[in-house]
């Protein structure tokens, strides 16, 4: 077994990735690179410092904590607690019913109401949700995939109630299925007509939803599931090729949806290789759209990018140590130039945030944007042999699998073959053993333990909550017009059996009242679910 105490002489120091760390970084680790070429300045090709010019100079990221449990009377409380604490955006997770297109009734449901996110049914339940939130002031981003389509469309309905027309709305729903079959799960129908789905919310969404961002292409979860940051980044590109050559393919433009794709990184603590990362990442992108696909719009080339900590780095273990970790983790987001940015709760690995560890985990967003300077100039880590070489070595090892990916035919190909999935089990399986081995540190669980640790305060879930909810629901369906939404489901399956866009149909199937299971099960029907085959 490996020392638990390496010595000088015992260094091997890696990246997360594995990426060989030199003893010194010198000009020489970088004979030959053309700055011009591959830095550039902020808001210039090849974006490598930044999208934008000024950077947080001119605004400051769009500060975001994860909010969604219970009810949506509940989670509408926690919204308006933490724009009162000074956050900026909203962002709002469901729970796995609400993911997986059931409803709160159905049998798969039990024991899964509101517990990792706000349960929505129905209209109704959007209509709490939402309630005297300034919906064409704030910008808001759900965390939802197979069913994205449907909570946009409640949330649009919405604010049509409100007055607010669609064209004032602005936000992001996550909407990457194919981040679900690597890495998540929550999937509900095959792999290619759920990118139907996604390009018809592409399409629909540039005629009316234009300031909507219509999918976060996710390599949040693939790094939860165990990646290392080159697999990150490389599995996420080769996604997004995937949505936008479907898109293409469909008879879209691509600098009419181009502009609105966002992306969605995991912080983690290898400090230097995340900066890399992000850095890596939005000069790829610039090359993919522009030799790629020949976009002619440079917001079409742009990776603007929210991050979230690292939620499979926090422990139950000592879980102050957690504001620590996600500290470091932001700091390392802010000097890669995140547009928007979430904290996780010290208390995360234990149970949903407590209003003391949400409130924490804003102000470290707050000290690092108004106390460290760090955002006085964009890209201040420019220039850094050490910065400047792991950022070329990120991006080299990145196309490598990208170009693997390439070679089976593209990334539903490499799914249905399970390549991702395997190549991040393997990931998963090294990190896990490198600290089972004692070659990683984990501060608190296999060095500098403490023995007995006090008993943590915990969210508190209702054991009523399941039962009011159904409740809430049966009446809702008690109360509409049933042949009407018959009536409605059909024309959705009729689209669904041809061609036509289903966001239109699906629009009229929730006004019409709908519910979300409902509308799942039309497409159930005509689509059939995903059985992974391997």
């Amino acid at each position: 077994m490996a020392s638990s105490t390496p010595t000088p002489d015992s260094l091997d120091p890696r990246t997360d990735s594995g990426i060989p760390i030199a003893p010194l970084y010198t000009g020489a680790n970088l004979a030959g690179w053309d700055p011009a070429t591959q830095l550039g300045d902020p808001g210039k090709p090849p974006y490598t410092r930044g999208v934008y010019p000024t950077m947080y100079r001119g605004k400051l990221w769009t500060m975001r904590q994860y909010a969604g449990f219970g009810t949506a009377t509940s989670t509408n409380e926690r919204f308006k607690f933490l724009l009162g604490a000074g956050q900026t955006g909203l962002s709002c997770a469901f729970d796995l019913p609400t993911q997986m297109g059931y409803d709160s009734d159905h049998p798969r449901a039990e024991g899964e109401v509101g517990k990792v996110g706000v349960a929505i049914d129905s209209l109704a339940d959007m209509r709490l949700l939402l309630a005297d939130l300034p919906l064409d002031k704030v910008s808001t981003s759900m965390t939802i995939n197979s069913t994205g389509a449907i909570l946009l469309l409640m949330y649009e309905l919405v604010a049509e109630e409100q007055g607010i027309p669609a064209s004032a709305i602005s936000g992001t729903i996550q909407n990457d299925i194919l981040k679900e079959y690597i890495a998540r799960g929550t999937y509900v129908y095959p792999p290619r007509p759920s990118m139907r789905i996604i390009t018809d919310i592409f399409a629909y969404c540039s005629q009316h939803v234009p300031k909507w961002n219509t999918i976060s292409i996710s390599g949040y979860h693939i790094r939860e599931a165990g990646s290392t940051a080159v697999q990150e980044i490389a599995f996420t590109l080769a996604n997004a090729i995937a949505y936008v050559q479907a898109a293409v393919d469909a008879g879209l433009d691509v600098d009419d949806f181009a502009p609105r794709l966002s992306f969605f990184w995991n912080g983690h603590n290898n400090f230097f290789e995340e900066v890399a990362k992000f850095r890596a990442s939005r000069r790829m992108w610039y090359k993919i759209m522009d030799e790629r696909f020949g976009a002619k719009k440079e917001s079409s080339k742009l990776l603007r990018f929210h991050t979230q900590t690292g939620g499979s780095t926090l422990t139950a273990q000592q879980p102050l140590n957690n504001i620590v970790r996600v500290a470091v983790q932001s700091l390392a987001a802010v000097l890669g130039g995140t547009q928007s940015l979430h904290t996780n709760g010290y208390d995360e690995a234990l149970s949903l945030p407590t209003e003391e560890a949400a409130r924490i985990a804003l102000r470290t967003q707050q000290i690092i944007g108004y106390e460290s300077g760090v955002v006085d100039t964009p890209d201040p880590l420019a220039g850094s042999y050490f910065i400047e070489n792991l950022t070329d070595e990120v991006e080299r090892l990145a196309w490598e699998y990208i170009a693997r990916i390439d070679e089976m035919g593209g990334a539903v190909d490499g799914i249905e073959a399970g390549f991702q999935q395997d190549e991040i089990e393997q990931a998963a399986y090294d990190y896990a053993r490198s600290i089972d081995n004692d070659e990683r540190v984990i501060v608190g669980v296999n060095k500098f333990n403490i023995g007995q640790e006090p008993e943590p305060k915990v969210f508190p879930i209702d054991p009523q909550l399941q039962v009011n909810q159904i409740a809430s629901l049966k009446k809702f369906k008690a109360d509409r017009d049933q042949a009407l939404v018959a009536a409605k489901l059909e024309e959705l399956k009729t689209a669904a059996r041809g061609t036509d866009n289903l966001l239109y149909p699906m629009k009229e199937a929730l006004r019409a009242n709908a519910t979300l299971g409902e509308v799942s099960d039309a497409l159930r029907e005509i689509f059939g679910t995903y059985q992974p085959g391997r």
